[in-house]
């Protein structure tokens, strides 16, 4: 980001300016320090109005409404075989990594029949967010044979955990992965990525969920415009 540039205020000139000046930034830091540490998440979060020709939902009030649908509510009601693996689970179930202050939720689509992206950001205290990323980090190096992860009934098997290359990265760091899962004879490859922009993280997570419904193979690629339009707004 360009920063403006300075001018010397004319001579004999009323100095005003440069109080006025001077007291919006510390007039903007004041606000910031007051905002709740979700009302911050829902100021950075992707909106319509940032994506061309796509659709946002609140995912958090979608899987509340369809509670049947969801495979955990919260990282609690998971257990996976291999414990390692968990952040893996959670990053590709919209739960959050690790100790967040606040998360929020958002499904990005241009049509049903299309694969979609959910967009998770979490907020946390110093140093927190780099500890989650490399908790995710591990999981993708220790995970590659696959895992499995079951909450409430449900029982979600990868059959193999893939390191690729981020569609676009940004922030403090970016990882991205890949992962094959089978359902009712059907291979499904779902693609998921994480920044890191100071002390918020990004997960995104794309899957074909009408393909899985139907039993037909799908590959999910993310939406590169989703995830460049986000990683924007974190700076």
């Amino acid at each position: 980001m360009s920063s403006p540039s300075q001018r010397s205020p004319p001579a004999g000139g009323d100095s005003g300016s440069d109080t006025d000046s001077a007291e919006k930034p510390a007039a903007t830091a004041q606000q910031e320090k007051r905002q709740t540490p979700e009302e911050r998440l829902k100021q950075l979060v992707i909106t319509k109005a940032d994506v061309s020709g796509m659709t946002v939902s609140d995912a958090d009030v979608a899987s509340s409404d369809n509670s049947e649908f969801a495979f955990a509510k919260s990282p609690q009601e998971v257990a996976v075989e291999k414990p390692v693996c968990a952040p893996l689970a959670y990053a590709m179930n919209q739960l959050p990594l690790g100790e967040p202050q606040a998360d929020v939720t958002r499904s990005v689509g241009s049509d049903l029949n299309e694969p979609f992206t959910y967009v998770m950001l979490m907020t946390y205290e110093p140093d927190k967010a780099a500890s989650a990323l490399a908790g995710l980090s591990e999981a993708v190096d220790a995970c590659t044979g696959g895992f499995t992860a079951k909450a409430n009934g449900n029982t979600s098997a990868y059959d193999s955990v893939t390191a690729e290359k981020p569609v676009a990265e940004a922030g403090d760091e970016s990882l991205a992965f890949r992962s094959t899962l089978t359902f009712r004879g059907a291979t499904h490859t779902v693609h998921t990525q994480a920044v890191r922009s100071g002390d918020v993280v990004a997960v995104y997570f794309s899957v074909d969920g009408l393909a899985i419904a139907n039993a037909r193979p799908s590959d999910a690629k993310l939406s590169a415009a989703v995830v460049k339009a986000q990683n924007a707004k974190l700076g």
